[in-house]
């Protein structure tokens, strides 16, 4: 069979169809999807936002979470290299002026127990 022939053959059995389909009136309720196709679609999309949203959150919480661990490593490293400065001061013999204490005041005295923490409000009442 040639590549004429075939056309043919083709055009011969696709004519009737296209005919038939021509005599049938378009109905353009049945090619839309309706109210139904309408509130499907619109329940994904609010699916999919609340999905969104609800991973925006915890990957916020998941970098904020890693800061906070960053941040106390670096304390806690800052807080061991001061102890490990106040240890050798006083294996030294120099005392805990020498190796920068904090409970000294800027005049020179020695803080009292009954005076508490005025930053935290554990001062002496009047």
């Amino acid at each position: 069979m040639s590549a004429a022939t075939a056309l043919l053959a083709i055009h011969g059995t696709i004519a009737p169809l296209v005919r038939a389909s021509e005599d049938q009136e378009f109905d353009p309720n049945d090619v839309t999807p309706g109210v139904w196709g309408f509130v499907i679609t619109f329940a994904i999309m609010v699916a999919v936002l609340l999905l969104v949203l609800d991973m925006t959150r915890r990957i916020r919480r998941t970098n904020y979470r890693a800061e906070v661990q960053q941040e106390l490593a670096r304390e806690m490293a800052e807080n061991a290299a001061a102890s490990d400065g106040q240890t050798d001061a006083a294996a030294s013999g120099a005392g805990p002026a020498a190796a920068g204490s904090t409970d000294a005041r800027p005049d020179g005295d020695e803080p009292d127990a009954a005076d508490g923490d005025a930053a935290s409000g554990g001062g002496a009442t009047r």
